[in-house]
């Protein structure tokens, strides 16, 4: 039986494209990531060092993940905390071309990693029922 991280894993990996919402100021932004990574038990998401959406987790650090799957979607919102250091980051930057293209030397951006923590995951159908539900 597949439980918590590993169950919010797979349900990100099937929606493909999944949603970030964060908090500018006092107006709520939301964008569409791709990368995710299930590591020990954690589900690490990754934001460039110069984009604003890591100025605005370094601010307020509460944050919400959306995805959808057919008339299924998931609620995994909690406090985004950033890898004190980059080796992890750039361990996945030298596994991928793409973001090799992005995170490197010549721009000087970095790939920033983070978790949830004080985290819940809820899997709701179309009507809001809650399915499913975990805490980290």
């Amino acid at each position: 039986m597949v439980e918590g991280p590993q169950k919010i894993d797979e349900f990100i990996s099937e929606a493909e494209v999944f949603y970030l919402a964060t908090v500018d100021g006092d107006k709520p932004k939301n964008r569409p990531l791709g990368f995710h990574l299930l590591k020990d038990d954690k589900i690490y998401f990754g934001v460039g060092n110069q984009k604003d959406v890591y100025k605005q987790l370094s601010v307020n650090p509460n944050v919400e993940v959306v995805a959808v799957v057919g008339t299924d979607f998931l609620r995994y919102y909690g406090k985004a905390v950033f890898e004190e250091t980059y080796e992890f980051a750039d361990s996945i930057v030298a596994g991928n071309e793409f973001l090799q293209g992005i995170y490197n030397d010549e721009t000087g951006f970095k790939l920033a990693i983070f978790h949830l923590e004080e985290a819940t995951a809820e899997i709701r159908n179309i009507t809001g029922e809650i399915m499913e539900s975990y805490n980290f």
